[in-house]
């Protein structure tokens, strides 16, 4: 469903799934420059870092924060549910912390239940609503925990740097651009995000790469996002999202283009 006008600068997208594929299997979380929120329906999700198996979380909310390396959903081949991703400010405006704060991190409602009591039961309430109601139920329970806050973000120059650096702004031109030295701005925006800008700029690229995948071939995504060349996008997909973009393609594609959101 289109985000509601108050959640705009908050949430970059909401959306139910419903999946359905062949059998049990594992889905790969991406990276991305944007929190995730999930609420799954039918079985609680089960999520871990690919290269943590003790950060496993089952359950009937997630909440991960920006991270650098995939996570690992193992589903049953059914998945329904709805899944928002937040932007790093939503953090602060709905969640109660900032986003740097949960890099790295995989967590429930229940775990954020102090600071977010009006979230804490979307799960049951979800479960008791048809589905066709979902999207309107969790877009209500945010717009009303907006109400119930003032959120203090930070400075507008940190808001503006970091929606220069998903776009792909260097981090140099950033800096520039809100009047920061480098080092003053690393420092914000690794305070706002637990990221440093470098990371930042670096996730908003690999974002953009994901979007063209399957469409363009390769050489030409790689020059659409400001890599160097194939072979710099073909590294830079093993180390965010441990496969190589051709392996991704065969192995999610299909399963991606089912949702408009990722997991993870």
């Amino acid at each position: 469903m289109p985000v509601p006008r108050a959640l705009e600068p908050y949430v970059a997208s909401l959306a139910a799934y419903d999946v359905v594929l062949p059998g049990p299997g594992t889905h790969r979380g991406l990276p991305s420059t944007t929190l995730t929120l999930v609420l799954p329906a039918d079985e609680p999700l089960d999520v871990a870092w690919a290269h943590d198996a003790g950060s496993r979380v089952v359950a009937w909310s997630s909440v991960s924060g920006l991270h650098t390396t995939p996570a690992l959903i193992r589903h049953t081949g059914t998945q329904r549910g709805v899944q928002l991703a937040l932007a790093p400010l939503g953090a602060r405006a709905l969640l109660g912390l900032p986003a740097g704060d949960l890099a790295g991190r995989l967590l429930t409602l229940d775990d954020l239940g102090r600071l977010a009591p009006a979230l804490r039961h979307l799960p049951e309430r979800l479960a008791a609503t048809p589905a066709s109601g979902w999207t309107a139920l969790v877009a209500t329970a945010l717009t009303d925990r907006l109400r119930q806050r003032d959120p203090v973000g930070p400075r507008a120059e940190v808001g503006r740097a970091l929606a220069l650096l998903t776009r792909g702004v260097p981090v140099a031109a950033t800096a520039d651009d809100v009047g920061y030295s480098r080092r003053h701005l690393g420092t914000l925006v690794r305070a706002e995000t637990g990221l440093s800008p470098k990371q930042l700029h670096r996730l908003g690229r690999f974002e953009r790469s994901r979007g063209l995948l399957g469409r363009r071939r390769l050489a030409d995504v790689a020059a659409a996002c400001g890599y160097a060349d194939q072979a710099h996008l073909t590294r830079e997909w093993a180390a965010l999202a441990g496969c190589s973009p051709s392996t991704w393609i065969a192995e999610e594609l299909p399963f991606v283009q089912d949702q408009p959101a990722d997991h993870g």
